[in-house]
């Protein structure tokens, strides 16, 4: 559906503060006609209730996604800041996700209550009817094809706000959707800041919606959700710490950890930002890190860089300013905590490591959202699990051991959604259950648990 374009949205490279393309901006008004056209188009078209078309669909989105990998690649790399190999990693995952539900739509199904024979009872999994979903600026394609795959394989239609700060990519998704000429009013995308996604969730014809973000913002749309009484899912933030136990192999795990905290220059909720660690081996982990955060590069992302920008001036200072904080409280600043002198355009930090946060301090407990990684040591298995979930979040953890009873038992005990054992994310894990506990939120997305959350249950009892 053709939108005003008189509006622009421009965005900007944070490795070069430059603009390098305009959107058009979507209005409130814009927001409603995309919503009704969705619903308008989710109650018409019968072809959209036949599975075969809803897979074909999800088919040739993955298609599109692969034959237009390098395009998108480099778009996402200069929207986002984040390496051009991160970039390439997440088209590949956005086409993964089509390709998975594609693969589900023909096998997602009810089931039969046995209630005697004078019944026959079942139930049927139904769309929920239009979608929308708010999409945060650090994985703006990869989160766009987590939410819309699932919603379109049960059947829904879905309309896809991105953040103003990353558009760019869910954007031209969209305009490849439209080139295909695929379903009509199936695949949306409105463009704009908070006004809109707020016009987005207010939707009398919005049935179900998503939020990834903060958890400050998802407070508000759950609120708004609340007043009309639609069902929201919630993926929001995390403080996901690594547990590193004495016996652990260290040549493997320092990498990893690495990995954990710096991909997307630390400005993911999954990001592990905490780091504890046996204290017999603490200071053996600590010089590993400091080494590894040297040999890292920091660049422009086109360029092959380790570490990119963050996204914006703002969450620059923001990061700099927690830094600040916890120095002022005592923390030792071990590694970076700097922009680095190297760079005098685009929106740096170091790699940074730092001890001697009191666990209730701010840098131990909030989102940094930049590459901030905070040590702390324990003596007992006791102390790891319980320094792990001192958190207002709880999303991911690892744990590296060579002790497999130990790896489960701890597991068991950690107050998070996903745990990963002498290893840190599985490729981009679209199998995996991913979602939270607390201020990280509810949802359950990727797996099958997503289709699920998509669907609404209707049961059917028939009397012979």
């Amino acid at each position: 559906m053709a939108q005003d374009r008189t509006r622009q949205l421009d965005a900007v490279n944070p490795a070069t503060q430059e603009v390098f393309a305009s959107l058009p901006l979507s209005s409130e008004d814009d927001v409603a006609q995309v919503a009704s056209f969705a619903r308008s188009k989710f109650e018409s078209d019968e072809a959209w209730r036949d599975p075969a078309t809803r897979s074909a669909t999800l088919d040739e989105m993955a298609r599109l996604l692969h034959e237009h990998a390098d395009d998108l690649a480099l778009a996402e790399c200069r929207d986002t800041g984040k390496p051009i190999a991160q970039g390439r990693d997440d088209v590949r995952a956005a086409a993964a996700y089509f390709t998975y539900y594609a693969g589900w739509v023909d096998k997602f199904e009810g089931r039969a209550i046995p209630l005697g024979s004078d019944y026959v009872d079942y139930t049927l999994r139904e769309p929920w009817g239009v979608c929308g979903q708010i999409i945060p600026w650090n994985y703006p394609l990869q989160v766009t094809a987590r939410c819309a795959a699932p919603a379109m394989a049960v059947g829904n239609a879905v309309v896809v706000k991105p953040s103003e700060q990353a558009s760019v990519t869910p954007y031209r998704l969209a305009e490849l959707y439209r080139e295909a000429k695929l379903p009509e009013g199936m695949f949306n995308v409105v463009i704009g800041a908070g006004d809109v996604g707020a016009a987005l969730v207010s939707q009398p014809t919005i049935d179900h919606v998503t939020f990834v973000g903060s958890a400050a913002v998802g407070q508000a749309v759950a609120r708004a959700c609340l007043d009309r009484y639609v069902p929201v899912e919630l993926e929001m933030g995390g403080k996901s710490a690594s547990i590193v136990f004495a016996d652990a192999d260290l040549d493997r795990a320092v990498p990893v950890i690495v990995r954990a905290l710096i991909q997307n220059a630390g400005q993911s909720c999954s990001a592990g930002s905490r780091v504890l660690i046996d204290a017999s081996i603490y200071e053996e982990v600590l010089d590993r890190l400091v080494t590894a955060f040297g040999e890292l590069s920091i660049g422009p992302g086109e360029q092959g860089a380790d570490l990119g920008p963050l996204i914006s001036a703002r969450q620059l200072e923001h990061a700099e300013g927690m830094i600040a904080r916890a120095r002022a409280a005592g923390v030792r600043v071990v590694s970076g905590g700097s922009r680095p002198t190297s760079l005098d355009r685009g929106w740096y930090l170091e790699p940074t490591l730092v001890e001697g946060a009191d666990p209730g301090s701010e840098i131990f407990q909030e989102e940094v959202f930049g590459p901030v990684l905070v040590a702390a040591p324990f003596t007992s298995e006791q102390e790891a699990v319980a320094l792990a979930n001192h958190s207002n979040y709880g999303l991911v953890a690892a744990i590296w051991t060579r002790d497999l009873r130990r790896a489960h038992a701890v597991a068991r005990r950690l107050e998070v959604g996903q745990v990963f054992v002498n290893s840190y994310g599985v490729g981009g894990g679209v199998a995996l259950p991913f979602g939270g506990l607390k201020r990280s939120g509810h949802a359950r997305g990727k797996s099958l648990d997503a289709m699920l959350a998509y669907s609404r249950v209707t049961n059917v009892c028939v009397a012979l």
